[in-house]
């Protein structure tokens, strides 16, 4: 089986912002799916553990895209396993337009988590074999990696309380509900005018329902903003990187 899987998407209306492009959470909600997809066919993803004793979890994710799927066309995506280590994998994706261009890429990192404890396995151990022979080290992805953030701002600009619509399968927030949260902190008016270039998030620990999160927001610069949320005032959630066009 080839390393890199390819599979071909399609940009609904439901999945378009008020310009008629494919969203970055959509984008993001499709990436996730098609790494399920690959894991799965090569004998290391969540059906191969169907009993649900283990789950991956997304600990990173950065997007940069050129530009987005428009409504009603098709787009492809490919992914590859890039390395594997003992409790983290990363991975990577190409995102290609209706005519087959390439628009964008996108890096990951995951780990496998034994539901009961929430505690990383091992993954060489688990999967060592599956997932060595899905690895590509060689194919390129020439985006950056995440970025180290840090935000400063003391008062949160906006607080909501979990509620059952943002808890998956795996019983916490959903990784793509905190992006669909952090892209609501800017105005209807603002991405019209504004583009989204690039979007880094990276997940520090679970939120389950009925937690209260906090937005604290930094403007590095007229285009480029961190976030970071916290819940219950105290501990940090998430950290998220926003540029602009």
């Amino acid at each position: 089986m080839e390393k890199t899987g390819e599979y071909k998407r399609y940009c609904a209306s439901y999945l378009v912002n008020s310009k008629g492009k494919l969203t970055y959470s959509a984008l993001g909600n499709e990436l996730l799916n098609c790494a399920g997809i690959h894991a799965n066919e090569r004998g290391f993803g969540r059906k191969t553990t169907s009993d649900g004793t283990y789950g991956w979890v997304l600990s990173r994710l950065v997007m940069e895209m050129n530009d987005m799927p428009g409504e009603y066309e098709d787009f492809t995506l490919r992914t590859w396993v890039e390395s594997i280590y003992r409790t983290f994998t990363n991975r990577n994706f190409e995102i290609l337009n209706h005519k087959g261009h390439s628009i964008g890429f996108a890096r990951s990192v995951w780990a496998m988590i034994e539901m009961e404890k929430r505690q990383a396995v091992d993954l060489l151990s688990m999967h060592g074999e599956n997932m060595a022979a899905s690895v590509d080290a060689e194919k390129e992805c020439p985006i950056d990696k995440m970025s180290h953030i840090r935000v400063h701002a003391e008062t949160p600009i906006v607080q909501n309380a979990v509620k059952w619509s943002d808890i998956d399968i795996n019983q916490h927030v959903n990784s793509m509900k905190y992006t669909e949260h952090i892209f609501d902190l800017f105005s209807l008016q603002w991405h019209e005018a504004h583009p989204t270039r690039r979007f880094e998030i990276a997940y520090m620990t679970e939120t389950r329902y009925g937690d209260t999160l906090g937005y604290y927001m930094d403007e590095v610069n007229e285009k480029e903003y961190v976030i970071e949320i916290r819940k219950n005032d105290t501990t940090p959630v998430v950290h998220s990187r926003i540029i602009f066009a």
